[in-house]
């Protein structure tokens, strides 16, 4: 293994992400943070997702989110921020950053198809309560912080403005129509009704932006946007970056070899190499097939599912920026540490 190679594998990785993901994913979820931030009103937020909001329906809500969100543990990371900076409480911010790339119909049904339905129904099960626990647990780790988000009042779900133009109504249907465009561009549909649909939707927003907003709300919106994606974008793709070398100096036999069997190490070995490596949405459960194929465990295997797909060593670096090292080192051990044990238990029970 040559310093060339290393350095090839993280390059070639990059072009790829950039390639595959900038246009379909990262684009359409920048927008859809930047309007959050600049139309959606933090109170709202606050009552609905805050310290102080019902507890079942925000844990509902994040957990089971990623259900329609077909987006990877990058794509989700803007919406998570957007949410995050207007000050939704950290356990359900948390629980929707974990269930948005984790548990979309899509990749469960897909890994129920190829991998088994037993397998499949585990992850669906595993990731719904992970995004759950996990956001209710770094919740109870950090309460004193979350004490000063608190907040009551009854206020309207959108940022109260003098503009006579625009109704919350327009900013509700505008926000509809940029999760229209990332749910379509990420679609796994032909091209053909793929991109004449993104074009349709993006006529639509040119439309609304032209009739239901004044200048100075669009530019509000541009510039959350563009504060986001300098938060982000960079140290993302230094991430990207790296863990393209990391594949190359962690060959595929050599992971193989320590997740043959059911063992507490093999869990974690699964569940820890997952967390550093990227998978696009979907591409997990191929490449899982190739390993079961090699000898891979059925515990590992499942650990591999809960923590890959939800986390990526670009993802811990950015999201590191958005809520702090001391929070991500948490989450991160959470995410570990509930995989590892999950793969174990369905690796010896046999199931």
């Amino acid at each position: 293994m040559t310093i060339t190679t290393v350095i090839g594998s993280g390059y070639q990785a990059l072009i790829e992400y950039v390639v595959a993901h900038t246009i379909t994913c990262l684009v359409p979820a920048f927008f859809i943070a930047g309007a959050i931030s600049a139309f959606v009103s933090k109170d709202a937020i606050l009552k609905y997702f805050g310290p102080k909001s019902n507890k079942f329906l925000a844990y509902s809500v994040a957990s089971i989110s990623g259900a329609i969100l077909a987006v990877c543990s990058c794509t989700v990371l803007p919406l998570f921020a957007g949410i995050h900076r207007k000050g939704a409480g950290l356990g359900p911010a948390i629980a929707f950053l974990y269930s948005g790339p984790a548990i979309n119909i899509l990749a469960v049904t897909y890994t129920a198809r190829l991998l088994g339905f037993d397998i499949g129904l585990a992850r669906a099960i595993g990731a719904v309560g992970f995004a759950a626990v996990i956001g209710l647990i770094m919740a109870f780790i950090f309460r004193k912080e979350e004490k000063e988000k608190e907040a009551t009042s009854d206020v309207p779900l959108f940022a109260v403005n003098d503009s006579e133009k625009t109704s919350d109504w327009h900013r509700l249907a505008f926000l509809v129509l940029l999760i229209a465009i990332l749910l379509t561009a990420t679609a796994r549909v032909s091209a053909l009704i793929k991109w004449p649909g993104v074009v349709i939707e993006l006529l639509f927003v040119f439309y609304a932006l032209w009739r239901w907003f004044e200048k100075d709300e669009i530019r509000l919106w541009l510039d959350e946007t563009w504060k986001l994606a300098k938060l982000i974008v960079p140290i993302l793709l230094v991430g990207v970056f790296f863990a393209g070398a990391i594949k190359a100096l962690l060959p595929t036999t050599w992971v193989v070899r320590f997740v043959g069997g059911n063992t507490i190490i093999g869990n974690f070995i699964a569940s820890f190499s997952g967390a550093l490596m990227y998978f696009a949405t979907l591409t997990e459960v191929p490449i899982i097939k190739a390993l079961m194929e090699l000898g891979m465990g059925r515990g590992p295997v499942l650990a591999l599912l809960l923590a890959g797909p939800a986390l990526s060593l670009p993802s811990m670096l950015a999201i590191g920026r958005v809520m702090g090292a001391k929070k991500t080192v948490v989450y991160v051990s959470l995410v570990v540490l509930f995989a590892t044990i999950s793969g174990f238990t369905f690796g010896a029970l046999g199931l």
